[in-house]
This record gives C-alpha cells, sequence and structure tokens, in this order.
C-alpha cells in the first residue's frame, strides 16, 4: 500500500466495483493502517478511495444505460421462471425508492456494484446519482478506512466482521432467490392445470366417439 499511495487505493476501489473479488474490505483498513504509520495521509486516502468509488460506480451507470429498458426485456424475455412484467414492477419500486437504494446499496456487500447498473437502465439524473454514491460510499470508505487506522497492526481483524456481513447478505440473496423460484414454479404449475383440465372433455368426447366407431363396423 505504501507503494500505492492514496491514489493507488482509490484506483483499487474503483476496480472493486468493477471486480467484485477485488475486496475494498481488504484495501480501505490497510489503507488506514498505512495512513497510521505517516506512509500516505489519511484524507488524501479518504478523498480517493471515495472518487474510485464513484468512479466504478460511473461505469456501471453507464452499462445500465448502455443496456436500457428495451434491451433488458429482451433479455429477460428468454430467461426461464421470468416476466417482463417483473422488469414493470422493479422499475415502479426503483422510481419510488431509487435515491435510497442508492443511497444504502453503497454500504451493503455486493449490492454496492450492482445497485449502479438499475440506476443507469432507469435513467436516474446522473447529478443525483453521483452525490448519492459519493456520499454513501463516503461513509462506507470511512468507516473502514478509521478501523484500519485506529485497530494499527490489528486492522486484519475488521475482515471477520465484514466476511460476517457479507455472508449475511448473501444468505439472505439466496433465501429470497429460492422463495422466488418456487413460488414461480407453483404459478406455472398451477397455470398448465386448468389447461390440462379443459382438454380432458375433449380426449373423452374423441374417445367416445372412436368407440362408437368401432361398434358400428
Amino acid at each position: 500500500m505504501e507503494a500505492l499511495g492514496s491514489i493507488g487505493a482509490g484506483v483499487a476501489v474503483a476496480v472493486e466495483n468493477l471486480f467484485p473479488p477485488i475486496p475494498s474490505e481488504v484495501v480501505l483498513p490497510l489503507a488506514g493502517f498505512t495512513a497510521s504509520q505517516g506512509s500516505i495521509v489519511l484524507w488524501e486516502v479518504l478523498v480517493w478511495t471515495t472518487v474510485g468509488s464513484v468512479v466504478g460506480a460511473l461505469a456501471l451507470y453507464g452499462l445500465g444505460a448502455w443496456l436500457g429498458p428495451v434491451r433488458l426485456r429482451r433479455i429477460v424475455d428468454r430467461m426461464p421462471l421470468m416476466k417482463v412484467s417483473d422488469i414493470d414492477r422493479t422499475d415502479a419500486w426503483f422510481a419510488r425508492h431509487g435515491s435510497k437504494a442508492v443511497f444504502f446499496g453503497r454500504m451493503i456487500p455486493i449490492f454496492r456494484s450492482l445497485i449502479s447498473i438499475p440506476a443507469g437502465v432507469q435513467r436516474m439524473p446522473l447529478l443525483r446519482f453521483t452525490l448519492l454514491t459519493a456520499a454513501g460510499s463516503a461513509i462506507w470508505n470511512t468507516v473502514f478506512v478509521m478501523a484500519g487506522y485506529l485497530l494499527g497492526e490489528q486492522w486484519h481483524a475488521i475482515e471477520q466482521y465484514a466476511d460476517g456481513l457479507q455472508m449475511l447478505v448473501i444468505a439472505a440473496v439466496v433465501v429470497v432467490v429460492s422463495v422466488f423460484i418456487v413460488m414461480r414454479v407453483r404459478q406455472r404449475r398451477q397455470g398448465s392445470a386448468p389447461a390440462e383440465e379443459g382438454d380432458a372433455p375433449q380426449a373423452r368426447e374423441a374417445d367416445a366417439q372412436q368407440a362408437r366407431g368401432t361398434m358400428g363396423r
């Protein structure tokens, strides 16, 4: 981190938005620890890591804007168990709660990066998106940088708490996705049942006609 400096820490955080395997939960406390040793300046770390967060988020916002609602609907229409109406409901929800989602989403593992994509799809005003992202990222970054700064050589202790939070989020996502799949499969089965029942009388009538024809011969 001494070799990277404050700007390098910002670049690492920007890359983390695009490639989550580079966890900010490691980069930020390490940068804070390095600042506590006097190798880099604390306020510069806070500024550059926040700038890096915004730059990475803007890249994903651009991806969402390029994708757009039309392309997204085409993709969803080809996906199993998904409906275009799911996108419409998500759009309606994001139109009402998008600002809160972007701000608080910057402080939730996994969603920190992903929240920028629907904001781009919705074409949230760029200034509002940038300000909300900067504010949420500044809080998240400050917590982890200051933790590393205050813990000193024990900065890596923050990892276990960050890992626990991430596992909690992953578990919640797994539960939500599992419930969604079960409900959607049940809907599909219930939707196909009436059609099968409606075909049954026609099949019985056809069998009866065939039987009468056989008896006539």
